[in-house]
């Protein structure tokens, strides 16, 4: 076990920004954060990231404290970054009463960190029910049990719940949960962070005006 008394200095000497990070020129960037965003999600697949998609989305609630936990992006395109939850879920009811959202994007060991702020807006039933069906069985059992973040009172519990769901979903493979919906996350700012091991970070901000993006180079 660990002496919680050295725990200070055990982090203080866990190695942060090792690597050799490549350099952000920001003289020739897109005119838009999406198309940058294209360019870093595929850089961090072709050097076999863990998870490149995976992301942190920040909700509030309804006292004003935020929440925060890791979703998989579901794409992205000129409108915007998609992700998908149940309406029934804890951050379904925060995106009810405040659609604002903030989501992270961190790639370590490139030294990339990509934060976006905006307004998550449902798509409709149509594009919310394409995005459950392509999930996989597990996957929609999980949402159709519909207590996430509800009091679990033993194993055996969760276990019967996924499989009464398997086999509602086996005998009606085409069936729709239709509290399951998928958001596209406006955004009117997002910044590109290109971490430096000397501390000189490069961070780029793009701000969205009258239609119009703009960006602009901030302090580390």
């Amino acid at each position: 076990m660990y002496d919680l008394k050295n725990i200070k200095n055990l982090l203080r000497n866990l190695e942060v920004l090792s690597g050799s990070f490549s350099d952000f020129h920001t003289d020739d960037v897109p005119e838009t954060p999406h198309e940058l965003f294209i360019n870093w999600l595929y850089i961090a697949i072709r050097e076999d990231i863990l998870e490149p998609h995976a992301m942190t989305i920040s909700t509030v609630d309804h006292d004003g404290y935020p929440d925060a936990r890791v979703l998989i992006l579901k794409n992205i395109d000129d409108n915007g970054w998609y992700f998908a939850t149940s309406s029934e879920s804890r951050k379904g009811q925060q995106l009810a009463e405040q659609s604002k959202v903030a989501l992270t994007f961190y790639w370590p060991t490139l030294g990339k960190q990509v934060r976006i702020r905006g307004t998550a807006v449902e798509t409709g039933s149509e594009r919310s029910s394409a995005d459950f069906l392509e999930r996989s069985e597990m996957a929609r059992a999980a949402a159709m049990i519909a207590k996430q973040s509800n009091l679990l009172l033993n194993k055996e519990e969760l276990d019967n719940a996924f499989d009464q769901k398997i086999d509602i979903i086996k005998s009606n493979p085409d069936l729709v949960y239709p509290q399951w919906k998928l958001y596209c996350v406006h955004a009117n700012q997002v910044e590109f962070w290109q971490g430096n091991t000397a501390r000189k970070h490069t961070r780029l901000q793009y701000r969205l005006h009258n239609n119009q993006w703009t960006h602009e180079l901030l302090w580390p």
